[in-house]
């Protein structure tokens, strides 16, 4: 792998807010109620997409999850008036979408079922997806569906390929937003299909791999809110200490938060691997709110 045999992993949700914790001199208020408005709040404002490219061109990074980009041949059913300064003023049917573009060509995508602003990619000297043979699988990371939770697949699963004959499954976990019974309840059944049965058919949890690789976006922090919510909970019941899976990115009362200041949401677990994290800055300006977190692994097999 590009450090060694043991990977470099970052999780990173693209998402822009609105106008209240965005706005500076490239991506103004007026960019975040377009963005909102058309494009999901999803990565798509060239000035932020130039910004995460350079973040990833120095960061040399062996496998990337990503939530919350946009897809670019959705252009189609945005309006011009909507266009300038956006992916899509500049797209063409047949161009590369949002997330090759920022990733650059060292990388393969691969994202989930039904859900191409829900994506992994894996430095292509590093491995290969397994089942893909293109630079951009927009449908190929394996996962269920809770219809009653809306948002389609938000687990999706690759099994890579490496270049040095062995083989690691990742999961991407895109968690349910929201406070609600309800929401917890979807989070709950989500990180479930990771740890028990990814309810593909198949009988077996999404990280069903030797080797595993867990991270992404919970929506909850399970250092914070187990108290009171049970998706929290339900996260400490498979990750953390005595557990098979090793909780890698920080957690706790005294974390960095992740998002918006406020919660540690965005996490890195694996059984066969630990490491050290750091949160990452793509931009100087506030256009942002998520922080991606950035985790050097290495092998459990290989601690002291």
């Amino acid at each position: 792998m590009t450090h060694g045999e043991n990977p470099r992993v970052v999780t990173f949700n693209t998402g822009t807010p609105e106008c209240a914790r965005a706005p500076d001199a490239d991506y103004t208020c007026d960019d975040a109620e377009t963005a909102s408005a058309w494009y999901g709040t999803g990565l798509a404002h060239l000035g932020l997409m130039a910004d995460v490219r350079a973040f990833f061109d120095g960061l040399d990074a062996d496998i990337v999850a990503i939530q919350e980009v946009f897809h670019a041949p959705n252009c189609a059913d945005i309006p011009e008036a909507h266009h300038a300064g956006f992916i899509c003023e500049q797209w063409q049917p047949g161009d590369e979408t949002v997330i090759t573009r920022v990733l650059g060509p060292d990388y393969q995508v691969a994202c989930h079922r039904g859900r191409p602003d829900k994506c992994l990619a894996v430095r292509t000297d590093v491995g290969r997806f397994r089942g893909c043979n293109d630079r951009f699988c927009p449908d190929l990371l394996a996962g269920g569906i809770t219809e009653e939770c809306g948002g389609g697949t938000r687990i999706g699963r690759g099994v890579i390929d490496l270049a040095n004959g062995e083989v690691l499954t990742v999961v991407n976990v895109h968690g349910t937003s929201g406070a609600t019974l309800e929401d917890q309840n979807c989070r709950v059944e989500q990180f479930e299909q990771v740890f028990v049965d990814i309810r593909d058919g198949s009988g077996m949890p999404a990280a069903n791999g030797l080797r595993n690789i867990v991270l992404g976006d919970l929506n909850t922090d399970p250092g914070r809110l187990t108290l009171i919510d049970a998706s929290a909970r339900t996260w400490n019941a498979f990750v953390g200490e005595g557990r098979a899976f090793v909780q890698i990115s920080e957690t706790g009362l005294l974390a960095r938060p992740t998002y918006a200041n406020l919660l540690n949401i965005d996490h890195v677990a694996s059984d066969a691997f630990d490491g050290d994290c750091f949160a990452g800055v793509p931009t100087e300006t506030t256009a942002f709110d998520h922080v991606p977190i950035v985790c050097d692994l290495n092998s459990v097999s290989e601690q002291p």
